[in-house]
């Protein structure tokens, strides 16, 4: 997640054309305060914990990351198998009761051709895997974090491509919601060091997040303070009034010991998990605390971007 506030003129005018004229929908229910989240078996860090027992490093990893539930990542563009993949997952978490976190990372010009560069090769292709993933996702609880950085980093797009970005976002949430109708699916605010809470707001708006979002997410992939996070949120919250009925969730995998001194986004050294994921924040802007970005899973400068470092997921446990 870069620290950039870049914005092209073009771009925000073209978001505030696209947001004006966006009415509340209603959303699917609050997430419940007791909601126990998925612990995927078979997630990077689980299947290195399983593979490495006598690894030195393996206990503080299981004990203080593989533990804890943490969201899965859609990244991989694979038309043919997502909804078993999504399947997969959405199956076993219903089996056990818990509600799975689910992270779509497929738009086009991802990350504006950065370390996470990639997804699908145009939009008529993200929407179709769109379909294939929302087929997936059965019809019990389910989060939804859709597309990190796609509202936050949008420098690398012209006006007409930022317009059909946008819609793109609003017509993936519907899609979810219509395959799911208890979905929860959550849009990008960045995080508070990138864009202002107004900058933000209006292109949430833009992308529907009222009339297809049940809220928004901030701090994925970064390192940002809860309370700076929550505040935050809040303030971007406001920007819509108070019958939005739009909420929050925070990813706090990594914040523990708050950014870098320097602000580095990437694979930064000293930095700890922080609070654990739960859906009890005793505030109810807030829906959650999520680990949405995978402790030790890298953002591409200590390795490729996804990739698992248990030298990393080490030293964040400590």
């Amino acid at each position: 997640m870069r620290i950039t506030r870049a914005l092209a003129a073009a771009g925000l005018a073209a978001a505030l054309l696209i947001g004006a004229a966006h009415t509340p929908r209603a959303a699917a229910g609050e997430l419940p305060g007791g909601t126990r989240f998925f612990n995927s078996p078979d997630s990077l860090v689980n299947t290195w914990v399983a593979a490495h027992p006598g690894d030195s490093r393996q206990p503080r990893i299981a004990s203080r990351i593989a533990s804890r539930p943490q969201a899965l990542w859609f990244s991989r563009y694979s038309p043919a198998t997502v909804t078993e993949d999504v399947r997969k997952v959405t199956s076993a978490a219903s089996a056990s009761g818990q509600t799975p976190v689910l992270v779509t990372y497929q738009i086009p010009n991802r990350d504006c051709g950065g370390a996470s560069a990639g997804g699908a090769p145009d939009l008529a292709s993200y929407d179709a895997w769109v379909r294939g993933f929302a087929a997936g996702l059965g019809s019990g609880p389910v989060v939804v974090i859709l597309e990190p950085d796609s509202i936050a980093l949008i420098s690398c797009l012209s006006s007409s491509e930022l317009s059909d970005r946008y819609a793109s976002l609003a017509r993936a949430a519907t899609t979810i919601h219509s395959a799911n109708p208890n979905a929860r699916v959550y849009f990008d605010a960045g995080h508070s060091a990138w864009n202002s809470a107004s900058v933000q707001a209006s292109r949430l708006r833009s992308a529907g997040v009222l009339t297809s979002g049940d809220g928004i997410y901030s701090n994925v992939s970064n390192f940002r303070r809860t309370a700076d996070e929550v505040a935050f949120a809040k303030r971007v919250l406001a920007q819509f009034g108070g019958a939005s009925g739009l909420t929050a969730v925070i990813d706090t995998s990594r914040n523990g010991n708050g950014p870098a001194p320097d602000n580095t986004w990437c694979d930064p050294h000293g930095r700890k998990v922080g609070e654990n994921p739960t859906a009890d924040t005793g505030d109810p802007a807030i829906d959650a605390y999520l680990w949405i970005k995978p402790p030790g899973e890298l953002d591409g400068c200590a390795g490729a971007a996804g990739t698992f470092s248990p030298d990393y997921a080490y030293e964040l446990a400590g």
